[in-house]
């Protein structure tokens, strides 16, 4: 494997001028002509979906750790939510999401905090880190399931079919508030995960990165602040340990499993199997 510079790394040009698409997009829906309430709602009910239900509990929790297990229909709408968050499509996001733990804030971690806030947010992300040709290994579970290959061929075009309804039932407002501003938001919510979670707030465990607790993270990102907890128990399904470090991920998952959708549902200090 090779170690991770920001030096002598190429260009990622596509996702670049993806990123500055999408942002200077989101920064339309802000003139008074695009201003909507509904428009809004709109944007933060797809938030709930794409960033809560989709990455945080769907891809991260579910996937990435197998902290539960759910039925296969269900895990497929979870995969199909995050694949709604445009963040790549569920195989590489996965793939790279277990090579992180597998390195974390070492030399061969895409995101190496040690390297700067901006180079773990997002700096990563705009060269080619290699890490995206190191991810076969991460992903033996996934890798040959048609759904899941099918969501990741098609990402793109998923989102476009979702901006085509959303111009269907709101115009523009819609389409700029639905897709572009909730794509931003669930975007650095995430990359708040890498960056502000390894650099503010207090460590309950002693763990071999620079992993945190971040309050105001977890209120983000639907409880994915407990970052510290998270590292030291990587297969519990709740992040949030204290009474008082609010997990409403957990919360979701937990419902699912007094309703008997989520079992095996694994917690901070159990065998881990």
């Amino acid at each position: 494997m090779t170690a991770v510079t920001t030096e002598r790394l190429s260009r990622d040009w596509v996702t670049l001028g993806f990123m500055i698409f999408v942002h200077s997009m989101a920064a339309l829906a802000f003139l008074p002509a695009n201003f909507s309430w509904a428009a809004i709602g709109v944007a933060l009910l797809l938030h709930w979906f794409t960033g809560c239900l989709g990455i945080t509990l769907g891809w991260h929790r579910l996937v990435s750790h197998r902290s539960f297990t759910v039925p296969k229909w269900l895990e497929y709408f979870f995969v199909f939510c995050g694949t709604l968050a445009c963040q790549h499509g569920p195989i590489m996001w996965v793939g790279l999401h277990r090579h992180h733990h597998a390195y974390s804030d070492q030399s061969l971690d895409h995101h190496d905090s040690n390297k700067g806030f901006w180079w773990s947010h997002m700096g990563w992300m705009l060269r080619d880190v290699p890490a995206r040709h190191e991810v076969d290994r991460f992903i033996r579970d996934i890798k040959d399931d048609r759904f899941y290959l099918f969501c990741e061929k098609y990402f793109l075009l998923l989102q476009v079919g979702l901006g085509v309804v959303l111009y269907a039932l709101g115009g523009w407002p819609f389409v700029l508030w639905g897709i572009f501003v909730r794509l931003v938001a669930v975007y650095h919510c995430t990359w708040l995960v890498n960056s502000a979670t390894h650099k503010f707030g207090y460590r309950s465990h002693e763990t071999e990165d620079k992993s945190t607790n971040c309050w105001w993270v977890a209120v983000l990102t639907y409880g994915e602040g407990w970052h510290n907890n998270h590292h030291a128990y990587q297969y519990s399904a709740r992040h949030g340990l204290k009474w008082w470090e609010v997990d409403m991920t957990w919360m979701t998952i937990r419902l699912l499993e007094t309703v008997g959708l989520a079992k095996k549902v694994k917690l901070a200090g159990s065998t881990e199997s």
